[in-house]
């Protein structure tokens, strides 16, 4: 039996996820977040994506985290790393931060070549500091405005822009070009656990500080990303 990429699933369950959410937004009520205006749509899959978490997420990357020696987490936390910051430099270029693109592709290099593929991260002990640059990012550094926050299935908080982002670098992923599908889906679900794992600490901290962790999660989610976007117009007009 053929096993499909997850990421070719993922712009169909986003799409759909979009048009749901537009018909959805056409009962929104007078007094509801402008920003937010299909709150019950983003309420129910947010809850949806609770319960997955609770149910396997969460628990498996409990047990990652506690049975993998640190050494092995940090290694691949740095492999991952190494992936993202060639989307840095792409990002980074069309940002106009020729400075950090230029550092991102030197992590690339020096990790890739003497790092054993990623695994050590050479760079950062050359003072090499890792920068992070995004497609929705970069989306926003041209003008284009976030539109309505999303909640995606799985994925989480986002808006239409940053959907839009998704989408584009769900595209190019680098391990979407490998050929073995188990050793794809592998690294895939290897991503995940991680990414869930690094996550734990933070995710019990809301859970014991947010009255209404949808409400906490929105505003903390919908600022930090309007924070980045600024920052960098602000350094470009200085």
């Amino acid at each position: 039996m053929t096993t499909q990429n997850p990421h070719r699933l993922c712009a169909p369950v986003v799409l759909t996820s979009i048009a749901l959410a537009l018909l959805t937004g056409c009962a929104s009520g007078p007094t509801r977040d402008p920003r937010d205006p299909i709150e019950p749509f983003n309420r129910g899959v947010s809850e949806f994506n609770d319960v997955v978490d609770k149910a396997v997420l969460k628990p498996v990357a409990t047990v990652y985290a506690e049975v993998t020696p640190d050494p092995v987490r940090t290694a691949v936390g740095n492999f991952f790393g190494n992936l993202r910051d060639v989307w840095t430099v792409i990002n980074a270029t069309v940002q106009l931060r020729g400075e950090d693109a230029a550092t991102s592709f030197l992590r690339v290099g020096v990790n890739t070549a003497f790092g054993f593929g990623g695994l050590l991260d050479i760079a950062t002990e050359m003072r090499l500091y890792r920068v992070t640059a995004d497609f929705g990012q970069s989306l926003g550094f041209w003008g284009v405005p976030p539109g309505p926050y999303v909640v995606l299935p799985i994925l989480g908080p986002s808006t239409v822009r940053d959907t839009v982002g998704i989408g584009v670098e769900t595209r190019g992923d680098m391990v979407q070009s490998i050929g073995d599908v188990p050793t794809r889906n592998s690294l895939y679900a290897l991503r995940a656990v991680e990414t869930r794992a690094g996550l734990l600490r933070a995710g019990a901290v809301l859970d014991e500080a947010a009255l209404d962790k949808y409400t906490f999660t929105r505003e903390v989610f919908l600022q930090r990303r309007q924070s980045v976007i600024d920052a960098q117009r602000n350094r470009d007009d200085e």
